[in-house]
């Protein structure tokens, strides 16, 4: 099959395009042909060695956590899905012809959303529910302040705050206000603004999704015995808030949690915007545009 593969870390350039082996099919897999896959932050950090000590890539690699596709083959045991289903995943080794996926963490595509459009979702969408309904727990009727609620991971975490029934304030950066308004909630405030920050009452959650001194400063809009729920890790002055319940947190594959998204994004409650769709070919364009950083997802299509 046809892959992007890396020899070694480095910049956009080490990305290559080229024949790599077909994934092996074992019990319980299922056998992906790849329509799209996602490019994430993670996978340039990946492919930079900047996580290297944690999650080493080995080489040759092939990078990607996303994709969508339609089911080529199945494993022994899987019986819930067929050839031919279309699928969305939170998957590895995605930036390839043809990816193996474990049955369990495969969604169906629902009716009515885009094949190479669903390629967007799983890892943004499964991280911001999950920031909710599992790092925060967050309970109806409280009110929770969603940081970087412009991005993907923040979008996901306003529409599940307010699926459950809370008040959402909404963090944006103040050239994104009048556009966030069309996020669904409650009230949008700029957060590299120091004084808006400072006008916001106490909040019974933060959902972060941001870094630096704007996390810093949310740590302090935060109702003693709060909860600062974070996917970017603890603020540096976390030791200085012992009555805020700090919580470093990391998504897990659900595809449970995928489907009630995907199907959010179908029914039009959520949108998630994608800016590019780039070949396969084109990796090394595609990841020069995610460091460059903007709105929409960029997505490859082998």
């Amino acid at each position: 099959m046809k892959a992007i593969v890396i020899h070694e870390y480095g910049g956009p350039e080490v990305l290559k395009y080229e024949d790599h082996p077909d994934p092996v099919v074992g019990p319980g897999d299922v056998l992906v042909q790849v329509a799209a896959a996602s490019i994430n932050p993670i996978d340039t950090y990946e492919r930079a060695g900047l996580t290297k000590d944690y999650r080493p890539v080995t080489f040759p690699g092939v990078l990607g956590w996303d994709l969508a596709g339609t089911v080529l083959g199945l494993g022994p045991g899987v019986k819930d899905l067929s050839v031919g289903d279309k699928v969305l995943a939170w998957a590895y080794h995605t930036y390839a012809e043809l990816c193996v996926v474990k049955a369990a963490l495969v969604a169906k595509v629902p009716a009515g959303l885009d094949l190479i459009e669903a390629a967007a979702l799983p890892l943004i969408t499964t991280t911001g529910s999950q920031l909710i309904s599992v790092a925060s727990r967050l309970k109806t009727g409280q009110t929770v302040l969603v940081s970087g609620a412009f991005g993907g991971v923040g979008r996901s975490a306003v529409f599940t705050a307010k699926d459950r029934g809370a008040t959402v304030i909404a963090g944006v950066l103040e050239k994104q206000l009048a556009a966030a308004k069309g996020l669904g909630a409650d009230q949008v405030v700029a957060l590299d603004r120091e004084d808006a920050i400072n006008a916001i009452a106490p909040v019974d959650v933060v959902a972060n999704a941001v870094r630096g001194r704007t996390a810093e400063h949310l740590l302090g809009r935060v109702k003693p015995g709060g909860v600062f729920a974070s996917v970017t890790g603890a603020p540096a002055n976390a030791k200085d808030f012992p009555s805020i319940n700090v919580v470093p947190f990391v998504s897990k594959q659900d595809a449970k949690t995928l489907l009630s998204m995907a199907e959010a994004v179908s029914a039009g409650k959520l949108v998630i915007p994608i800016d590019r769709q780039l070949p396969l070919k084109d990796a090394r364009e595609g990841h020069a545009a995610v460091e460059k950083g903007g709105t929409g997802k960029v997505l490859l299509l082998p």
